[in-house]
């Protein structure tokens, strides 16, 4: 018989983290205002009543709860029903994101037309409109997440990259580099969809794959057999990490072991030198650019990823976010492989990246420094995927002089 601690009497969620309850209650707050909103633009100019009314208003009652629900269903529930409430409460998050930005935009035109004297003079005719206008939001938005989930749910499809640098050798003309990031393997991302990833991805035949961050959604504990898969990745020169901020809210100490026990070669603030046909290259990682906040030892660090490393080589940097550019670019690094954006996901989200990263997708330049930025290979919260399609990058490296 196992003596009893302090905390044996505590109901579960007596025992959850007060940071944890403080961002359940806001959340919850927040879409709640949400759904308030959306039930006073969109159901209650329908004028419905008796069960119509009590089944519409239940429903936005119900989303309401599940949403901030399957957001944090791991903390306070087993793990297959945790997965069953992140999935419903995740997709109806993404169903939920499409109808309150359709209205708002209805709201926003409507409120034009009235300050224009454009609307119809006859307020019958006005209330007519306007329930017709959320009576077509809800099947579009029905649409919008069904497309947007097809794409999310589909191994991506490779996104052949060709990098031009100047002084290549002759004989790393060719080396590829498959890139996969932000994968987020997690409570809708499991072992099937890595397997199909792996078989994909190993039918490239690589010279290196690199995978940038932002991997796991979750402790090794519960997703440890999700991730097993990875050991199957095969590329002539090895398969290399560098930590996104994701995997510092996931336990990073313990993914940093897990992936080197799989055979992944880690890169925190490190490099190696790959030989290839007799011509070098320098691979270095960083950790994350918010890294220090949550590992102290973890400080993103170009230099120090350089340190010792040969002169005149090309050098290319694993690095989560693309803001890390301008310290790679005083490093003195040629070539920055990024994700964390998702290129934004899903409309209209992709419009407000660049409020916070230099770049939001493809190739770029920063001074010298030439930095890629995937779209991401996965999808984080809402299975979807609109206007921002997932990818398997193929960076081919090119002489200047020769690239296309």
């Amino acid at each position: 018989m196992k003596p009893e601690g302090p905390t044996a009497h505590l109901s579960p969620v007596q025992k959850l983290p007060v940071a944890f309850l403080a961002f359940f209650s806001v959340a919850l707050g927040f879409v709640g205002a949400v759904h308030a909103y959306v039930g006073a633009r969109i159901v209650a100019p329908q004028g419905l009543t008796g069960l119509s009314a009590a089944l519409a208003y239940g429903a936005l009652v119900a989303s309401a709860l599940l949403i901030p629900s399957g957001l944090v269903a791991r903390f306070f529930a087993r793990a297959a029903v945790a997965d069953r409430l992140s999935w419903i409460g995740l997709t109806l998050m993404g169903f939920m994101s499409f109808l309150f930005v359709g209205t708002a935009a209805r709201d926003v035109i409507w409120l034009g037309l009235g300050v224009f004297g454009a609307l119809p003079a006859d307020a019958g005719v006005q209330a007519g409109l306007l329930a017709l206008s959320g009576a077509v939001l809800v099947p579009a938005g029905v649409m919008a997440s069904g497309v947007g989930y097809y794409f999310a749910r589909r191994v991506p499809p490779v996104l052949e990259v060709p990098v031009a640098l100047p002084g290549l050798d002759p004989r790393l003309d060719g080396f590829t580099f498959v890139q996969i990031s932000d994968v987020h393997v997690g409570p809708t991302i499991k072992r099937p969809h890595i397997e199909r990833l792996v078989a994909e991805i190993n039918d490239l035949h690589a010279d290196a794959v690199v995978i940038t961050g932002d991997l796991v959604d979750g402790s090794v504990h519960a997703l440890s057999d999700d991730v097993a898969p990875l050991a199957g990745l095969r590329a002539r020169h090895g398969v290399f990490f560098a930590t996104g901020n994701h995997e510092y809210y996931s336990g990073v100490d313990a993914w940093v072991a897990e992936l080197r026990r799989l055979g992944l070669t880690v890169l925190l603030d490190e490099h190696c030198v790959l030989d290839h046909d007799g011509a070098r290259l320098v691979l270095a990682g960083v950790t994350d650019h918010s890294a220090a906040r949550m590992h102290p030892r973890h400080t993103s660090d170009p230099v120090k990823a350089l340190a010792g490393a040969p002169e005149g080589l090309p050098r290319i940097l694993l690095a989560h976010q693309p803001r890390s550019a301008a310290a790679a670019a005083e490093a003195g690094f040629d070539l920055q492989l990024s994700g964390h954006t998702h290129g934004g996901q899903f409309v209209p989200w992709n419009f407000l990246v660049p409020l916070q990263q230099p770049f939001t997708h493809g190739l770029r330049r920063w001074g010298r420094l030439q930095v890629y930025t995937s779209r991401g290979t996965g999808y984080w919260g809402p299975p979807l995927r609109l206007g921002a399609p997932s990818e398997i990058t193929r960076i081919v490296l090119r002489p200047a002089r020769t690239a296309s």
